[in-house]
């Protein structure tokens, strides 16, 4: 299959390496001169130093160049440019199947990518989300992943997933399509506040007890907007947290960390190089619980830290010490 990767940061140079194997894959970047650069060296040295890119892959500044032989679009930009791009794809190539691999809401719309992607793409092109536990850097050195495609249609769930599968990237199928991308929107804000209880020193049991009332909090906002709670205790919902919550190459988890060390905002994304989804999202997943009446105390807490000043010993002091209630409401 011809496949056109569109994004070249860590997530679409990995997924293009790792499709490289069995697909006839491009990878398209923005910026002509990195289109060279990777060209020339097999490298994505601001993304993904540390991993050579196949010679089997096609690099192109040209969307036109890449869209007119694909079979198949995989979007792997940040949300803020999904809805852009996927305009694009419709005017370059009108039908051709769509996959997104991005995670968090559209800023100021409150829109997940699906919701996007209904604004933006004919209503008879064939879509769906790629989401799930998965480091970029991990991925494109072929160690083993499990990851969920979702989508409504779902034949093309099934075909699209099949397609992607390989020895170590092991891809599910699923229908849940709210389910799946709110599950990789919120886990990122959870990691923000797993990292900031790490990095005050708080110890495991309180690290665990945040993922497993995060994981509450994300299946109760998630039941509210249509998911299905098979999907939260699944690999794009419980596996998806765990990992972003706990592994070191998480940039949500290292915003946590350095917020407990006392930097700002403003410098810890000036330092990152990488988007950090978290950081919008808070502030979006805090208007929805509210318009819902969702309990979401984690959530609200980071929100509190990055938006309103709360000192993050505050934040998670006082969600460690919130009156007792029922673990299981009915």
């Amino acid at each position: 299959m011809k496949i056109a990767v569109l994004g070249a940061g860590a997530w679409g140079t990995a997924l293009a390496v790792s499709l490289a194997g069995r697909h006839e894959v491009g990878l398209w970047a923005r910026s002509a001169a990195q289109v060279a650069e990777m060209d020339s060296s097999r490298c994505n040295s601001r993304y993904l130093p540390e991993v050579m890119l196949p010679s089997s892959i096609r690099f192109e500044s040209s969307l036109a160049a890449l869209l007119g032989p694909a079979e198949m679009a995989l979007a792997v930009v940040p949300s803020s440019g999904l809805r852009a791009l996927l305009r694009d794809v419709d005017a370059l190539a009108p039908g051709v199947p769509v996959v997104w691999a991005c995670k968090g809401f559209e800023e100021g719309s409150r829109k997940l990518p699906h919701q996007v992607a209904g604004d933006v793409l004919n209503p008879g092109t064939p879509r769906g989300v790629l989401s799930g536990p998965s480091f970029a850097r991990e991925v494109a050195l072929g160690l083993p992943t499990a990851l969920t495609l979702a989508s409504l249609d779902e034949s093309f769930a099934s075909q699209a997933a099949l397609a992607l599968h390989s020895h170590h990237l092991r891809v599910y199928a699923s229908q849940d399509i709210m389910g799946v991308e709110l599950g990789g929107a919120v886990k990122n804000v959870l990691a923000i506040a797993a990292g900031i209880s790490d990095g005050m020193g708080f110890g495991h049991n309180a690290r665990a007890a945040l993922i497993t009332r995060g994981l509450a909090e994300i299946t109760r906002l998630g039941l509210v907007l249509g998911g299905r709670q098979e999907t939260f205790m699944g690999l794009a919902g419980m596996g998806d947290l765990i990992l972003t919550c706990t592994g070191d190459l998480s940039r949500n988890r290292q915003v946590g960390l350095q917020l407990a060390q006392g930097k700002t905002l403003a410098d810890i994304l000036g330092s990152l190089g990488h988007v950090a989804e978290g950081v919008n999202t808070a502030r979006e997943v805090q208007h929805l619980a509210q318009q819902h009446g969702v309990e979401m105390p984690i959530a609200e807490a980071v929100y509190q830290v990055l938006y309103q000043g709360l000192a993050p010993r505050t934040a998670v002091e006082s969600l460690l010490n919130r009156v007792p209630s029922a673990e299981f409401r009915h």
